[in-house]
């Protein structure tokens, strides 16, 4: 999908059909028909918008001929073969050319709609580098938007694993754990590319972009220690479950080991006299009540030691 959004002089985003200077083009799932005309029309190598569909590519930022290129992780909600809720990261790429500035996603994402509904204030598409920071800003707040779903989902797992202790919800522990993996990973490979753009003149920046990014900066230090806060928590809590469950089988075992060994003993008296041999009180009147008093007997006196040890 190509679009192309310019800012006009009443501040209002419209969208047109052309490329021109000081526009927007959005991709995300572009044909081979939109990545050649988008490379040709705004003259920049069809290899980084490949590079940016790459959902393995890793986060970069260089500079060649002019054009500043940018890829980031940015944070989205995806669903596991369980059907728990997973949250991955996907690349977005960001070019700076002379004339306009272009994103190019694997994804629609919605990220990006905030700026296509003009909810963005002081946003321009042709301020084209104070809106690369701007994209990075709004990427950094939904990494934490989607951490402290994270943190929620947790304690609300937590809650229902008191009641039930079943494997479901260890399995919707293991999709968070996984979510936070990404989202740590992404978010330290992003902060490098903060680290270069504010230390290295990468994009010429005025006074203001340089306190957004530095805003964005303490946001994505604050996510990357949140993500390795909670997933710290959510390694102790599964293995702390995992613990509980396994504690509870045992003391199961426990119980039933111990409530065969009681129920053995009339069983085993009761086979004595069914024995085609001279046995004790065979030929007694109260043969029969004597049996089952020495059962009672026996198993009584084991449930004692069993109950004494806790084993139930």
């Amino acid at each position: 999908m190509l679009e192309i959004y310019k800012s006009t002089e009443t501040k209002v985003l419209e969208q047109v059909e052309k490329i021109t200077k000081g526009c927007w083009v959005n991709m995300y799932a572009p044909t081979e028909e939109e990545i050649n005309r988008v490379a040709n029309e705004a003259n920049i190598y069809v290899d980084f918008i490949k590079d940016a569909l790459d959902d393995e590519e890793r986060p970069r930022i260089e500079r060649e001929d002019g054009q500043v290129y940018i890829i980031v992780d940015y944070p989205y909600i995806t669903h596991d073969d369980a059907g728990f809720p997973i949250y991955e990261t996907i690349p977005i790429g960001i070019v700076l050319t002379d004339e306009c500035i272009i994103t190019v996603s694997l994804k629609d994402t919605p990220i990006l709609e905030v700026f296509k509904n003009n909810k963005i204030k002081e946003f321009y598409t042709f301020k084209k580098n104070r809106f690369a920071l701007q994209i990075l800003a709004i990427i950094t707040s939904y990494y934490l938007r989607y951490l402290k779903q994270i943190n929620k989902r947790t304690n609300e797992i937590e809650r229902e694993l008191h009641q039930s202790m079943k494997n479901k919800e260890l399995y919707a522990f293991l999709a968070l754990e996984k979510s936070l993996v990404y989202f740590t990973t992404s978010l330290k490979s992003n902060k490098v590319v903060l680290d270069k753009i504010l230390r290295f003149s990468y994009i010429k920046m005025y006074e203001e972009d340089k306190d957004l990014l530095e805003d964005v900066m303490i946001e994505k230090i604050q996510a990357i220690e949140m993500a390795e806060t909670y997933s710290s928590i959510l390694s102790g809590m599964m293995d702390a479950f995992a613990s509980i469950i396994s504690n509870n089988v045992n003391i199961v075992m426990k119980f039933l080991t111990s409530f065969t060994i009681i129920l053995s003993f009339p069983t085993i008296v009761f086979s004595f006299y069914g024995m085609n041999v001279d046995l004790p009180l065979q030929n007694s009147p109260h043969a029969f009540w004597i049996s089952i008093g020495v059962a009672s007997i026996l198993s009584t006196f084991t449930a004692l030691i069993f109950w004494k040890k806790k084993y139930f």
